[in-house]
């Protein structure tokens, strides 16, 4: 990514972060800990963060949750970030490049499954990826590929099944994965891509067809932000992450060990 921004372009995406500032009420003075993490882990990290919150009662951790691609986009651009956690290595990997890391912070903290799923109500027979050819499919949810993690993995997995062209014209896709969990729950697709611990949120109204196949883990890193200005709580938020107590935790919102 050049390192000549348009001022506009800076100026807007800063903003968006910084409304995660103020879109938190205030509760007295203390440190401040902003974590960019991938939206498939925002139910799992608020919960971390109040843990993490509560054993350091003078800090409040507050979260950007996005797709990984555009939470680097964010940080290239300036925005201010203390921790980031992304939801595939790819997009650590380039935010390493572009040297927005500490590099031996980056540590693998989870490890998740890619899924497909249908509507709990469907009255379509899918049991495999094949079967999404089926004219009575018409409407596929998967994440941007681009920018979202998820969309990126069902584009491997369907590649790999002989599958993503002919498929193609079916595509709805999601800027993130949890919009693209939302258009299922509301059957407003056939079926969708998403993540194992995305389906265990929304149990009572999405049912796993299968665990799709790829070449690698999902594996989930996290690492301090180069520019971070509290570097050592930063540091200490990633160190609690791959505690046990921030593991077993994990694992009740779906997520298993790196």
């Amino acid at each position: 990514m050049s390192s000549r921004l348009v001022p506009a372009r800076t100026a807007f995406v800063t903003a968006c972060v910084m409304a995660v500032l103020a879109a938190t009420p205030r509760a007295g003075s203390g440190e401040e800990l902003l974590v960019s993490a991938a939206v498939s882990l925002s139910n799992a990290f608020q919960a971390l963060g109040q843990e993490f919150e509560r054993e350091r009662p003078n800090t409040r951790v507050l979260f950007n949750f996005g797709a990984s691609g555009h939470l680097l986009q964010q940080m290239a651009h300036g925005a201010p970030v203390d921790v980031f956690a992304s939801a595939d290595q790819e997009t650590m990997d380039r935010a390493q490049a572009q040297r927005l890391l500490v590099e031996e912070t980056r540590s693998d903290f989870a490890r998740n499954q890619l899924i497909l799923a249908v509507p709990a109500s469907t009255p379509l027979q899918i049991s495999s990826l094949d079967d999404l050819k089926q004219p009575g499919v018409t409407r596929i949810a998967i994440g941007k590929p681009d920018t979202v993690p998820a969309g990126h993995y069902a584009q491997e997995a369907l590649e790999l099944a002989g599958l993503w062209e002919a498929l193609r014209p079916k595509y709805i896709f999601g800027q993130n994965v949890r919009q693209v969990l939302d258009y299922l729950e509301r059957g407003e697709v056939d079926a969708a891509f998403i993540y194992a611990s995305d389906a265990l949120i929304a149990a009572r109204k999405v049912r796993v067809v299968l665990t799709a196949q790829l070449r690698r883990p999902i594996l989930y890193p996290v690492a301090v932000v180069a520019a971070s200005a509290n570097q050592a709580r930063a540091r200490e938020f990633v160190a609690f992450v791959l505690s046990e107590p921030a593991q077993k935790l994990l694992k009740r919102y779906g997520f298993t060990r790196p």
